[in-house]
């Protein structure tokens, strides 16, 4: 349910060659992706915002992930920082690129089913075994 006001974020990669800023709901939904693809992605699970605005500076570099989507990083540090459905323009932003205090707090879990077995989840939020 989209709130009406907004909290504004900045946000980089790692090296600062990628840098944004934009705004996204107060009250954001914030859930932790834990598929394979994510895993794999980040070194662990995925968290991202929705953005409501979003602008980017510095040339990202796009990896064509699946048949629905697309991952964008840093060329030059390699930060995992956005990911786009094909179609959408909407592009999410990693939760952990955003600069703090970012007022976020996680909310459940999503494809736990997928989840690695390295780990429990034992935070008590809600899971999602698909999404």
């Amino acid at each position: 349910m989209p709130r009406s006001d907004a909290t504004e974020f900045t946000g980089h990669c790692l090296c600062g060659a990628i840098r944004f800023h934009g705004t996204y709901d107060a009250g954001h939904d914030l859930k932790a992706c834990h598929c394979s693809q994510c895993r794999r992605w980040s070194g662990h699970y995925w968290a991202a915002i929705l953005p409501r605005s979003l602008q980017i500076e510095g040339e990202v570099k796009w990896y064509r992930a699946s048949d629905i989507a697309r991952r964008g990083f840093c060329a030059e540090c390699g930060s995992s920082l956005f990911w786009q459905r094909d179609g959408s323009p909407v592009i999410d932003v990693a939760a952990g690129a955003i600069d703090s205090p970012t007022g976020l707090r996680l909310q459940g879990h999503i494809f736990v089913t997928d989840k690695g077995d390295y780990y429990q989840i034992i935070d008590g939020l809600p899971q999602d075994p698909h999404e």
